[in-house]
């Protein structure tokens, strides 16, 4: 099995600010855009095992609830004109 990426998951909810969280839960964008996809589907939150909101901080885990995210961008850089969009 190959290593897990870290990825740069954005986060837009209805009304408010972005939220960043880097994760290497993904082998991929299109694994955890995929991941992303099927949580909305099936009405549930994302859940992430590792997971981290600053560069600087320690893994964590995270429960991300996506009722009112409006656009999730998935990247492995972190820039506005980078990464795929659901």
């Amino acid at each position: 099995m190959a290593d897990n990426v870290e990825l740069i998951i954005r986060f837009h909810p209805v009304g408010g600010e972005d939220v960043s969280v880097i994760s290497a839960d993904f082998g991929g964008e299109a694994e955890a855009i995929d991941a992303v996809a099927r949580a909305l589907d099936e009405w549930r939150s994302l859940v992430l095992v590792r997971a981290r909101y600053s560069r600087g901080a320690g893994e964590n885990g995270a429960v991300v609830n996506l009722a009112n995210v409006v656009s999730v961008r998935v990247s492995k850089t972190d820039s506005a004109a980078t990464g795929q969009y659901l």
